[in-house]
């Protein structure tokens, strides 16, 4: 099991710090430097101005830095009468795209960033409106007209002899939501790929504002469906933060438990599907009989096929504990699938040295979860940034699995091993809640502070780090949830890792890489 940081305080609450115009780029690249990572950057409105929080994390368990983590906060509010701040996009990548999204929700410019066009809104929203800026009132609530989508999106055009243009979707031939995907090919390779995102868009964090910290759940859980538990579990533990709740030790560790069964039915779907994309259509029913298993075990712990309402502000419910039995052969039928596919010289020759993701590209763009572990970089929430106590943990957080390769196949025994790591977590935190411990008390719920209070959440998602940011009302009430999703991070490496290879490989790559559309688009 991987070295776990010891200490009561999971997690570490937010340290907030103001910053100005002036001093904002070097206060970044100090924590940059000092081995925080950007988590987000988050707008909100107050009176005449929007505050803007730069939220970095460091890993817990570093040789420099002890065994705590740090969460640090860099506010600054920006009058909407001159709404900008200078870019910090040549500072971090993720930086520089969250600086988009909020120009384009919150009206604030981030001056001389190097790519300044729309992120979210698309060419048809009205040209002044920022749906996110303002009081919530009778007035912004009113949707104004949305033009007819006339204008050209700038995709680059790839010129010389023999490229040509291969457009994709928004509109697909499947289930699966909708997103742009346009091609420059030379024969059958991929000169470029541009993703076009943000079809999708759907008001969430809007659709927050004004419930209250229990109401939430039912949203939180549908962010995006495959990441129930992810999702309201960031959020849960963003609320707790906020709220001064404390989450008994029990059910800190369902909680845990729920996270690893999301992870493993997710991963045994996928790798089924990746085979499927190689012609192994054999091997992908027998992976969607594991998952279709795996989906029932849910059901019986928490009555919903995807894990819904295992998880609530203040604590954790389940029905029953998992079957240990069922997770066992569970695992075991995947890595006997995964066994047999990887002897077969065909699979081995669709995967390997497909789609590479390097590790310094990995690095640049901030890639999280199995995306980011297949490319070397070993970033792991589960070690990093713990939200259990690690003496409740049964031997500790599953092992960070990492492979050096980053192409398709990296990605694929990546989330492999990850489901042998997890059924393993699942039966010994099973045996360890059927024991009787740890301890399920933690005293009364206090009340809501009088006052405006903010929390952070952040989890190991099956995709990847997911994390969650309220800001709770005097009246008890949500005013502001910012949440992102891993695929946030994690699409722009996609056609990165497309370059030089095949246009009949692109969906093995996508299917690789299975960001969500829903999360991402929001």
């Amino acid at each position: 099991m991987s070295a776990t940081p010891t200490g009561p305080l999971l997690p570490q609450p937010v340290m907030t710090r103001p910053t100005t115009r002036a001093t904002l780029r070097a206060d970044v690249a100090a924590l940059l430097a000092d081995g925080h990572r950007m988590l987000m950057v988050v707008a909100e409105n107050a009176p005449g101005a929007v505050r803007l929080g730069y939220v970095l994390a460091r890993p817990a368990g570093g040789p420099d830095h002890g065994a705590q983590e740090s969460r640090v906060e860099l506010t600054l509010e920006v009058s909407t009468d001159d709404a900008w701040v200078p870019t910090i996009a040549d500072q971090s990548y993720p930086g520089g795209r969250f600086e988009r999204e909020i120009r384009d929700l919150f009206g604030v410019e981030p001056r001389d960033h190097p790519l300044p066009r729309r992120l979210v809104r698309h060419a048809h929203w009205p040209r002044a409106w920022h749906p996110l800026l303002g009081e919530r009132s009778a007035q912004t609530d009113v949707v104004p007209d949305f033009g007819e989508d006339l204008s050209a999106f700038p995709f680059l055009e790839v010129g010389g002899d023999g490229v040509y243009e291969i457009p994709v979707g928004p509109v697909h031939a499947g289930l699966i939501e909708p997103g742009h995907f346009r091609f420059s090919v030379v024969g059958e390779t991929i000169v470029r790929m541009k993703a076009r995102l943000w079809y999708l868009h759907r008001g969430v964090e809007r659709l927050f504002e004004g419930r209250t910290p229990d109401d939430g759940v039912v949203l939180a859980e549908r962010i995006s469906g495959d990441t129930a538990v992810g999702h309201t579990l960031a959020y849960a533990l963003a609320c707790e933060e906020a709220l001064g709740l404390v989450v008994p030790p029990r059910d800190r560790l369902v909680r845990a438990l729920l996270l690893e069964l999301e992870r493993m039915h997710n991963h045994a779907a996928d790798l089924g599907m990746i085979l499927n994309d190689v012609a192994f259509g054999l091997a992908n029913v027998h992976l969607q009989r594991v998952r279709e298993n795996l989906l029932r075990l849910n059901d019986s712990v928490t009555g919903h096929r995807l894990l819904r309402g295992g998880v609530r502000v203040g604590g954790a419910d389940v029905v029953a504990l998992p079957d240990a039995g069922l997770v066992r052969a569970a695992a075991a039928d995947v890595a006997d699938v995964v066994r047999l596919a990887l002897e077969h010289p065909m699979v081995l020759d669709r995967l390997v040295g497909t789609a590479v993701l390097g590790r310094e590209d990995a690095v640049r763009m901030g890639v999280l979860g199995y995306v980011a572990r297949a490319s070397g970089v070993d970033v792991d929430a589960r070690r990093d940034h713990p939200f259990v106590d690690p003496a409740v943990l049964p031997g500790g957080a599953p092992d960070a699995v990492v492979d050096a390769e980053g192409d398709v196949l990296a990605r694929f025994t990546v989330r492999a091993r990850e489901v042998e790591a997890s059924a393993r977590f699942v039966v010994a935190a099973t045996e360890v809640l059927a024991g009787g411990g740890p301890g399920a008390s933690a005293g009364p719920r206090p009340a809501a502070p009088q006052r405006v209070t903010r929390g952070l959440g952040v989890v190991e998602a099956w995709r990847g780090l997911l994390c969650h940011r309220v800001t709770v009302g005097a009246d008890g009430r949500l005013v502001r949830v910012k949440v992102v999703d891993p695929s946030f991070m994690n699409w722009p490496a996609l056609p990165v890792a497309l370059a030089d290879t095949i246009v009949p490989d692109f969906p093995l790559a996508n299917k690789s890489f299975n960001q969500s559309y829903a999360g991402n688009d929001l």
